[in-house]
């Protein structure tokens, strides 16, 4: 990698997962990305702590079904606080069909269960 790329990561409002999660986070951190776990938040705390952390990358986690409502509010939130060019992620249980939506929603790419890590590792790198 060119530079240490930061990355969120959080879980989506009150999703009671932890294991992908912290698995990605861990892998991302060995893979020599600076990661900062939040845990379970909420839109705007996501986006807060993105803008204060200077995060390039917004990783998101969900398994609760509650991603369409949640992931398109923090890519609303990043573009009303102007921080649109941050790479909006998101991984977990997500339905086929609804992955085209979140990716017209402003969703960067979705990862879904079982994804390898290196996948996830090289978009992100890609990405900058």
């Amino acid at each position: 990698m060119k530079k240490r790329i930061r990355v969120i990561i959080a879980r989506l409002g009150m999703d009671a997962h932890w294991r992908g999660s912290i698995m990605v986070a861990r892998a991302l951190r060995d893979s020599g990305m600076e990661v900062i776990y939040l845990g379970n938040q909420l839109p705007e705390n996501i986006v807060e702590t993105a803008i204060q952390e200077d995060a390039d990358v917004v990783g998101l986690s969900t398994l609760s079904g509650n991603h369409m409502m949640l992931a398109p509010e923090v890519v609303k939130r990043l573009k009303e606080k102007g921080a649109e060019e941050k790479v909006v992620i998101i991984g977990g249980t997500i339905p086929p069909d609804d992955i085209p939506k979140l990716k017209s929603e402003g969703i960067d790419e979705v990862f879904g269960p079982g994804t390898p890590f290196g996948n996830i590792i090289k978009y992100i790198a890609a990405s900058f």
